[in-house]
């Protein structure tokens, strides 16, 4: 069953919108019907168009579309919320309180009293919401966390996790992208932190299988005039004995997106990394390493789930994130039909709430030269 999809922001000149519609199409689960693509009416309609829908649909702000939406017969089943990070929480709220499905970018708000509310709306109203940390719909990423899951590493000892950029290695004045990344009042307390750190973490705590409990962080304004940080180094602390370090930066020249994941375990150790996501390196305690091949032998039914074509044609950034669109597409029909929705690796609400609270530890722990700071919700 294909299932209609609506759109918050995501209009002309935005970088995600476009990968959300791609993501939502590829596997033929979503019809993009409806959209606030802009904040004046007519620009929303002028491209609205362009994606071929009705003017009708094509509002000028998400307040009327949310109302109109969901007086419709034929309302949307799901909006996907692309906007920058200060616009996520009150259209959530919003289409929540109409009982449809949020898809929502990260992070899941700018601090933690919106990030609990929604949470709280959630849970009260029942409606499904995905969080589009993307790199968790990658194959391989899924076959770690089976493998963890699984034991085969046996106690997680050491987790390096990291994420590198070089796209902010300088001013780039009227940039649209780095404009609202680097306004407080948009993106929220981080920079890379809450640009790209966010889904290093989130990486890191999806494959472990626990979020982390205390954190002690470093942050740099390496470019002058910059308000928020560049670079992030932090440590991080799990409640089993785990340690980590994460390391995000938007200023490490030669680097395009270098996101990388390595965990060691007391009987083995796992290798990813998403400039070569089909494959995961595997060594067992004592024995030679052992390289994983997405669509080939051995691999868990999670890594399979998420794997579209045959090993030795590379899958990537957009089937990754793909596999989050057909998973909520899983869950939004579930949720219809008044199934209980089947298990899923899907991040929701909960991995939302976690990141906020990654944010603002990692942002005290900052300001406070680098002391530990607890990330649960009674910080």
């Amino acid at each position: 069953m294909r299932l209609s999809l609506g759109m918050v922001g995501g209009g002309e000149g935005a970088f995600i919108g476009g990968v959300h519609r791609m993501a939502a199409r590829l596997d033929d689960r979503w019809t993009l019907v409806a959209g606030a693509f802009s904040s004046e009416a007519g620009r929303s309609q002028a491209f609205g168009r362009t994606l071929g829908l009705a003017d009708d649909r094509c509002y000028g702000d998400w307040q009327a579309m949310a109302q109109a939406e969901a007086a419709r017969p034929d309302r949307i089943d799901a909006v996907a919320i692309v906007t920058p990070n200060h616009l996520h929480h009150a259209p959530a709220r919003a289409f929540l309180e109409a009982g449809i499905a949020v898809i929502c970018d990260k992070p899941l708000t700018t601090g933690l009293a919106d990030a609990l509310d929604l949470a709280d709306a959630v849970a009260r109203i029942g409606a499904p919401f995905v969080l589009t940390h993307n790199y968790s719909g990658y194959a391989m990423v899924r076959q770690m966390r089976a493998m963890v899951a699984a034991g085969t590493l046996g106690a997680v000892r050491v987790v390096q996790a990291e994420y590198a950029q070089d796209w902010l290695a300088r001013p780039l004045p009227g940039n649209k992208q780095a404009d609202w990344r680097g306004d407080p009042d948009q993106a929220g307390p981080g920079g890379a932190l809450g640009d790209i750190a966010t889904h290093a973490y989130h990486l890191a705590t999806y494959v472990v299988g626990t979020a982390a409990d205390q954190v002690s962080a470093e942050t740099s304004r390496f470019v002058a005039g910059r308000q928020l940080d560049d670079d992030v180094q932090l440590r991080l602390r799990w409640a089993g004995g785990a340690r980590g370090q994460l390391w995000a930066s938007q200023v490490a020249v030669g680097a395009a997106n270098g996101l990388r994941l390595r965990l060691y375990g007391e009987r083995g150790g796992l290798e990813w990394s998403q400039e070569d996501p089909d494959i995961l390196r595997y060594t067992a305690l004592g024995e030679p390493p052992q390289i994983l091949r997405r669509g080939g032998p051995g691999l868990s039914a999670a890594a399979q789930a998420a794997t579209r074509i045959p090993a030795g044609h590379p899958e990537g950034y957009l089937e990754g994130f793909a596999q989050i669109y057909a998973d909520a597409a899983d869950l939004v029909a579930a949720h219809k039909a008044g199934r209980p929705a089947v298990a899923t690796d899907l991040p929701g609400v909960v991995a939302g709430v976690e990141g906020v609270l990654f944010i603002e530890a990692a942002v005290r722990s900052a300001a406070a030269d680098g002391r530990w700071m607890a990330l649960g919700a009674d910080a």
